[in-house]
């Protein structure tokens, strides 16, 4: 978690960056222009996924047990940022704003000079300090801040909605749906479930679930077994390779006892995601979302 004095400093540094950057209300948000107002490099000729591990003999021993693993690398002494180029653009785009965050926070400066990032320091979840404050200073400047909020609240509740802000902002969709259960104000949830372990009794673990501050108070804590068997319907559209579903239903147990949800999912190749909703929950919109196509 970031403590409220640096989120509070981290928004005045990233509203800055994004102002002198003129980057702000330009959509999707131009994060190589805010990465070369940092006055950092990023290298597109080296692939951290690909590097020998001589290459940071020197960097610290959480990036060498996550070599394999590691999404991008920040070199304080060249002011240069390298990235696992096999992400996804949009996913390059939160990783390159992360690991930004490390050169230009003026309280950052005295760690390491070489840090790697794999998928548990770019996890909104890390809990090492400055990864935490890094996240936070990513998830803002990409989403440039109250204009996430300001187009959310144009569109209806669903996870096309997200869809829409994740191709309208340049980030990625996980990204986008995290952001969009932070920022709703409607009763909704996310449950984020790990790829399916298909045996012959399929079952899939859970990565994440979230909650928006109004679910939260209405519904209180969901309790999901650690591993969601193939009995749980979603779980099935999961190892069957599904990729949308819009109309799903589902009664979960909350502190006011049995409830009726609706649930939307999608499968973005890595994860699957569930949006979960009181039935009947209708959040109504002017603007029409079209969904042709999706990025990772």
């Amino acid at each position: 978690m970031v403590d409220l004095h640096a989120k509070n400093d981290i928004e005045k540094i990233s509203l800055d960056v994004l102002k002198n950057s003129k980057s702000l209300d330009i959509f999707p948000t131009p994060v190589d222009k805010i990465v070369a107002y940092s006055e950092l490099i990023v290298r597109k000729d080296l692939d951290v996924s690909k590097i020998h591990p001589s290459f940071i003999d020197k960097a610290n021993s959480v990036l060498k047990r996550a070599l394999s693993k590691v999404r991008g690398i920040f070199d304080r002494r060249q002011k240069t940022i390298y990235l696992d180029l096999s992400q996804g653009f949009n996913r390059k785009n939160f990783v390159k704003l992360h690991e930004t965050a490390h050169g230009i926070l003026p309280w950052q400066r005295e760690i390491n000079d070489i840090l790697g990032d794999d998928e548990h320091t770019l996890s909104p979840e890390a809990n090492e300090e400055f990864e935490a404050e890094a996240n936070y200073f990513a998830s803002i400047t990409l989403f440039q801040h109250d204009r996430f909020i300001s187009e959310l609240n144009k569109l209806n509740l669903s996870i096309d909605s997200a869809m829409h802000l994740a191709k309208h902002f340049g980030a990625s969709i996980h990204a986008s749906l995290r952001r969009y259960i932070d920022c709703s104000k409607n009763r909704c949830a996310l449950l984020i479930l790990e790829k399916p372990i298909k045996t012959d009794k399929p079952h899939c673990g859970i990565r994440n679930f979230l909650t928006s501050q109004s679910f939260a108070e209405a519904f209180g804590e969901i309790i999901f077994p650690p591993t969601l068997e193939h009995n749980w319907e979603f779980v099935q559209h999961y190892c069957h390779g599904r990729k949308f579903i819009k109309d799903g239903l589902i009664d979960l147990t909350t502190k006011n006892g049995t409830v009726k949800f609706t649930y939307q999912f999608f499968n973005n190749g890595y994860n699957a995601f569930v949006l979960f909703f009181p039935f009947g929950e209708l959040k109504k919109s002017r603007t029409i979302v079209i969904v042709n196509g999706y990025s990772k």
